[in-house]
Order: structure tokens, then C-alpha cells, then sequence
């Protein structure tokens, strides 16, 4: 079967999947309100697409290439759910009370808090200055942080509150290609350990997918290039055990928002089709 058609029955099944107190099927977070940064394309895009077939409505946060985050937006309306697109630069501190309150005002509130944005310069040790890494712990580090911070009352409120951070297998095995990147993420794997245990007592989950190698758009704007023996072992890894879809993630993602996942929390679990016992 192929990933179309995969994705097809897939759609269908989280439509009506949920089955209400009257016996009547619905999805499965028909009524839920999402934030999902870098929503606009790659495994964003893919978990965007997913909570919008479930029912949830989403803001779609972007910085850059917000012609292809109002693409996705357009594409998660067409499956009967509100869906906006907002422009902010996770780089910079105040990046997640703009967001915030453009959720709250856009949504009427918060249940479900998608931090996928990242930035991944693929540079070595020697080649980062100062700044750059910074930038990359900015946006892939703290901007989760201030983001969970922001979301707390909001997701109090809920109920039935829940945070997925999107991190990578490179946050539990070094990639090779991008120091600061893996250790963003490896940051990552405390803070959701962390925020689980203090937020428990408030009903919210917080959970995170690691994705493995995952056939998406073009990285970023600027030029993406990597030393040859880092393309080689890259393609050794496809071959072995494939590319992933975003999809993939977006359908996890669904299930740890869901009621489904009540009962997991501090987790982190892999989509990369077994690449880490490579």
C-alpha cells in the first residue's frame, strides 16, 4: 500500500474515530484547540494535517515560508476545522505571549500545544560561533520552554491539557552533523521529564516524538549543504530502513493529544523505523 493510500484510510479513520455517549462516531478531537509551531511544512506540516482530520483546530505559527504555512492552513480548513496561520520569530523572547494570546484570541483557548519549530545549521564544533549556537538553542530550547510557561493557565483550563515537544532520535544518539542541534535536543528529553512531573497535578501530559529520518521540504532558507561523509552515511540509513513520512508523527502526535493517551506522561517515543539499533 502506499503512503497515499496510507494516509487516506488514515483520515477517514481519525473523522470517526471517537465514539460518543449516544453511540455515534466522531473524531477523535472534535472541539480540541491546538498550537502548532513550525506547522507550515516538513513534520509540522504533517502533524497540522493530522490533528485537523481528528477535528482539532489549529494555529499554525511560521517564520519564513509562511506562503507554505497558508497552503497548510488552507488544506486543514478544507477538513472542517478553523485553522490560521501567525508569523513569529521563536528566536526572540517575547515570541510565545504573542503566540499565546493570538491562540487564546483566535481559539477561545488552548488544549493541545505542538513545539515542533526547530532550526538545524548542520555545522561542526569549529565552524559555530557563539551566536549561531545560541540561535539554535533559542529556538529549538528555551522557545518550548517559554511556550509551556505561556500555555500553563490555558491548559489548566482545558481539563484535559496536553504538550508534545518534537524532538529527534538526536536527542538519545549523536547525529554527527550538528552539534548544537543534538544538544538542543537533548535538552529536550529533560525538560519534558520535568514539566510531566510538575504538571501532572493540573491534568496535563506532556509527552514527545522522536522522529527518525523523514522525507520533507527544503530545510530553510539558507544553502543546505553537508560534508560528504555525512550525505554517505545519511543514504546507508535510507536504505536500510527507509524515509518516514510526517505523517508518521502526525498521526503519534494525534493519539498522545487525544483521551486515548490519559494515562502517559514524561514519555518519549521514537518514529524512525528502528534506525537507532543501527
Amino acid at each position: 500500500m502506499s503512503q497515499k493510500e496510507i494516509d487516506h484510510y488514515t483520515d477517514a479513520f481519525l473523522r470517526e474515530a471517537a465514539v460518543l455517549p449516544s453511540g455515534e462516531s466522531a473524531p477523535l478531537l472534535k472541539g480540541r484547540r491546538a498550537i502548532v509551531t513550525g506547522g507550515g511544512k516538513g513534520i509540522g506540516k504533517g502533524i497540522t494535517l493530522r490533528l485537523a482530520a481528528a477535528g482539532a483546530d489549529v494555529l499554525i505559527c511560521g517564520w519564513g515560508n509562511m506562503d507554505m504555512a497558508e497552503t497548510t492552513a488552507q488544506e486543514a480548513r478544507a477538513l472542517g476545522v478553523r485553522a490560521k496561520t501567525f508569523c513569529a520569530d521563536l528566536g526572540q523572547a517575547d515570541a510565545a505571549e504573542k503566540i499565546v494570546r493570538e491562540a487564546v484570541d483566535f481559539l477561545g483557548g488552548i488544549d493541545i500545544l505542538v513545539s515542533n519549530a526547530a532550526y538545524q545549521p548542520n555545522l561542526d564544533l569549529e565552524e559555530y560561533t557563539p551566536e549561531r549556537f545560541e540561535r539554535v538553542m533559542q529556538i529549538n530550547l528555551w522557545s518550548p520552554v517559554r511556550l509551556v510557561s505561556a500555555c500553563i493557565p490555558y491548559l489548566k483550563e482545558s481539563g484535559h491539557g496536553r504538550v508534545i515537544l518534537v524532538s529527534s532520535i538526536h536527542g538519545k544518539r549523536p547525529s554527527g552533523f550538528d552539534i548544537a542541534y543534538a544538544t538542543s535536543k537533548g535538552g529536550l528529553q529533560m525538560l519534558l521529564r520535568e514539566a510531566a512531573l510538575e504538571l501532572r497535578r493540573d491534568n496535563i501530559t506532556v509527552n514527545a516524538i522522536l522522529p527518525g529520518g523523514t522525507h520533507v521540504e527544503f530545510k530553510s532558507g539558507e544553502t543546505f549543504q553537508m560534508h560528504q561523509k555525512r550525505v554517505k552515511r545519511q543514504r546507508e540509513y535510507a536504505r536500510v530502513f527507509g524515509t518516514g513520512s510526517p505523517s508518521d508523527s502526525g498521526n503519534l502526535a494525534v493519539y498522545l493529544a487525544s483521551d486515548l493517551s490519559a494515562y502517559i506522561t514524561g514519555t518519549s517515543i521514537r518514529v524512525d523505523g528502528g534506525i537507532v539499533l543501527f
